[in-house]
């Protein structure tokens, strides 16, 4: 996969500049710019950063599927906290979602 053209494709569907990716993902401009212009690939953590401002996972950024579900803040909150979480306190959170139909 071509890292670089992913982050492109990326930011040409939020329609993000540079300086947007840079802002959104807490890098500095020069760190998005030698990803650009010097056809830097990034390092795992600079990625990590990258795909939290896109608001994916680094599994969905490697993904081949095109349909990417991009998840809120509150979404990937709800998550962190999931992780968490005892497989009895999953287990009942999860059967009380279903409830809720």
């Amino acid at each position: 996969m071509d890292v670089i053209k992913r982050i492109d494709d990326l930011m040409k569907e939020r329609q993000w500049s540079d300086y947007k990716l840079a802002v959104e993902s807490g890098l500095s401009s020069s760190t998005i710019a030698n990803i650009h212009r010097r056809n830097t690939v990034p390092s795992i953590s600079t990625l990590e950063a990258i795909c939290s401002a896109f608001g994916i996972t680094l599994a969905q950024f490697f993904s081949d599927n095109s349909s990417t579900v991009q998840l809120n803040s509150e979404q990937l909150d709800l998550f962190s906290r999931w992780i968490s979480l005892t497989e009895n306190q999953k287990r009942l959170i999860y059967d009380l979602i279903k409830e809720m139909k």
